[in-house]
């Protein structure tokens, strides 16, 4: 059920790559909430996936932009803001690459070349972004501007090698920048650590099945799916949370406060 609670607002939507993505689900929801926007996402990203599909979908226009460059960030902000008539009051970083988790190579045995490759794009892309947006002063008063991270940031998933350093750095970055908006431009900065969610990204994480499995035990509401994920963005790029900036928001169906559970136990 759509309420307009984003009517009026115009935003950047990064990492759209096919109907399993999260931010395929945000831009439907945006949409439906009476949001314009841009899709972005890499040019060999956006050759695997359905970008185009899901722009005639929600009438959005695509500005391809490799979010490493600064150049390319330029460009998409620039031209998002002489398509969609004005400033921005949302975006969202649905970003993570990990050619160390692409290739199999052992957290013990890493290519520092790759790993270095993981922290520019899953990571230092959302400095890039911020730091494009304030210096172009793109974004209005009390935008909202969004990263989606995982809790491997804080426990260790061995699987999930490099990207867990990735995540930490993320979440990091949107505290320090968080800081330096939120008292420049009350632009408000978060992160949301979500439940292991079947994205094509995700699903290259070895053992990716029993990651949702044992999460799905572990928590008390079960798993957060990518449209409650979804849901969850929008509601951060209203103005009803106007208020909340610089934090980690789990949203994983209590996982993360979770110690044991019955089913865990064997005990349901």
């Amino acid at each position: 059920m759509a309420n307009d609670i984003l009517k009026g607002k115009r935003g950047i939507i990064f990492g759209a790559l096919d109907e399993h993505s999260i931010a395929w689900k945000v831009a439907e929801r945006a949409a439906a909430e009476g949001a314009i926007f841009t899709l972005t996402n890499a040019p060999i990203a956006m050759r695997m996936g359905k970008i185009n599909d899901l722009a005639a979908k929600c009438n959005a226009e695509i500005i391809p932009a490799d979010a490493t460059s600064i150049e390319d960030l330029e460009n998409l902000v620039n031209g998002s803001m002489d398509k969609l008539g004005g400033k921005l009051d949302f975006v969202l970083h649905s970003i993570g690459m990990s050619p160390n988790v692409r290739k199999s190579k052992p957290y013990t045995g890493l290519n520092y070349d790759f790993f270095q490759k993981t922290i520019d794009v899953s990571a230092l892309s959302f400095h890039k972004v911020m730091q494009t947006t304030m210096k172009l002063d793109a974004m209005n008063e009390w935008s909202s501007i969004l990263a989606l991270t995982y809790i491997a940031a804080q426990r260790t998933f061995p699987d999930y090698s490099d990207m867990a350093e990735a995540k930490s750095m993320l979440e990091s970055i949107a505290r320090s920048f968080g800081y330096h908006y939120g008292t420049a431009k009350h632009v408000r900065v978060n992160t949301i650590s979500q439940s292991p969610t079947r994205t094509t990204a995700g699903s290259g994480v070895k053992g990716f099945d029993d990651f949702i499995d044992f999460a799905d035990k572990m928590s008390p509401l079960g798993n957060a799916t990518a449209e409650d994920c979804a849901n969850y963005c929008i509601s951060m790029f209203s103005d009803l949370t106007r208020m909340v900036t610089m934090q980690n928001l789990m949203h994983d169906g209590g996982f993360s406060s979770t110690g044991i559970t019955a089913k865990m136990l064997g005990k349901d």
